[in-house]
């Protein structure tokens, strides 16, 4: 039998390394998972109950809404954007409803890309949107940020990344996997010279509401109305909210940009599903209480990770996140590549890390772990470290 063709791109393509990772941790009996980016909250009962009502009391719930989402739920997102950042935008003109930020991320680099432009990622950075730019006939240029202060964006280094072909720049502040809040100053370099060079910033927003420090204030490009026609902001709720299963996320940007990405999101998913729709302005109406809350949890479970690091010298060396839920420390252990290192973790000590090389060549000899998940698993998976560090100082 012939097998089918597959297009070279695809082919060529490995899995993400953090679903790999989530992977053969489900299948490794009474493993203790810190490889999967996924809240251990519940999706707070108010939003629930929004839902089974709506499910009961709508009759429009089960239906397609407009391609760009739910009306009610755009103006509750534009007033949101105004709360957070001081800036106006027009709901019907500058707001589009997406399944998630990799549906949003995914929809802008195919307006964006024709075969062979570039996007310059952060090195380390999220490793499914090098994937999602090769996908859309990109060609991913690594921007390494600076290990030894502590994983801030390189200002110097950029200018030689960027040529006739650079389209965009994508970020994702606080950043995964390193947990750095980039600083104002050269976020506004950066916009300086998108405008120069005429590129994009897509503004990739899981993490925003984890800020561990008041020190580190988090600055949003977006907030500044001078660099609107440079910026893409896109939000999902899945962390904040606790809800990731929902796939739901939305982006604020410019009216002519809005006009074209609402042609790739039609074709692609005609609409986010509008029970997630519905759950999303239900999450808006919340108030700041239940994510101030889920903020002080993952801020305790940081400090909670940091101290079992702290005790583990002889494996890690690591820069203190400053947001999100991710540390990223360096193996100092004896080890081959840290793919290696983690396939042995998760063998020997029942222990799930993912490997630093899938998030950019600077992220080789590291590994990333996950603190959003359980105070209890936190201390089960650093107990089995510490028993297997143990095990392998005797042997």
């Amino acid at each position: 039998m012939n097998r089918c063709r597959v297009a070279a791109t695809v082919a060529g393509m490995e899995p993400s390394v953090i679903k790999d990772m989530a992977v053969r941790a489900a299948h490794t009996p009474d493993a203790v998972s810190l490889a999967w980016g996924v809240p251990s909250f519940a999706t707070p009962a108010p939003i629930r109950a929004a839902v089974s009502e709506a499910l009961d009391q709508d009759p429009d719930i089960g239906r397609y809404s407009l391609p760009d989402g739910i009306v009610e739920l755009r103006a509750a997102i534009a007033a949101r954007h105004h709360e957070a950042t001081g800036v106006l935008v027009d709901p019907d003109r500058q707001v589009l409803v997406t399944a998630g930020n990799m549906q949003a991320m995914s929809t802008m680099l195919k307006v964006l890309l024709e075969a062979g432009d570039e996007v310059i990622v952060t090195d380390p950075g999220f490793c499914s949107h090098v994937q999602q730019i090769e996908l859309a006939g990109g060609v991913p240029r690594y921007w390494r940020l600076d290990e030894a202060r502590h994983w801030q964006l390189d200002m110097d280094a950029l200018p030689a990344l960027v040529n006739r072909r650079t389209r965009a720049v994508i970020l994702v502040n606080p950043s995964n996997p390193t947990g750095r809040i980039f600083a104002r100053d050269d976020l506004l370099a950066l916009a300086a010279l998108a405008r120069r060079h005429d590129f994009l910033i897509l503004l990739d927003d899981p993490y925003s509401d984890f800020v561990h420090d008041r020190s580190t204030p988090l600055f949003n490009l977006s907030s500044e109305p001078e660099w609107g026609d440079r910026v893409v902001y896109m939000f999902t709720f899945s962390k904040a909210y606790a809800m990731t299963g929902w796939r739901l996320g939305y982006m604020v940007l410019p009216e002519e940009l809005k006009r074209e990405a609402v042609k790739v999101h039609d074709a692609e998913l005609i609409c986010a599903p509008r029970v997630s729709q519905v759950a999303g302005l239900a999450a808006l109406r919340l108030g700041q209480a239940h994510r101030q809350e889920c903020a002080r949890v993952i801020a305790a479970r940081r400090d909670q990770i940091c101290a079992r690091l702290d005790a583990m010298h002889e494996l890690f060396a690591y820069c203190r996140p400053q947001g999100a839920y991710y540390v990223f420390p360096r193996i100092v252990a004896s080890h081959h590549d840290s793919r290696e290192f983690a396939l042995r973790l998760l063998a020997e000590a029942g222990v799930a890390v993912t490997p630093g090389a899938g998030f950019g060549p600077a992220g080789e000899h590291h590994v990333r772990m996950a603190f959003c998940v359980s105070e209890q698993d936190i201390d089960r998976a650093f107990d089995r470290l510490d028993a297997w560090r143990r095990r392998h100082r005797g042997m």
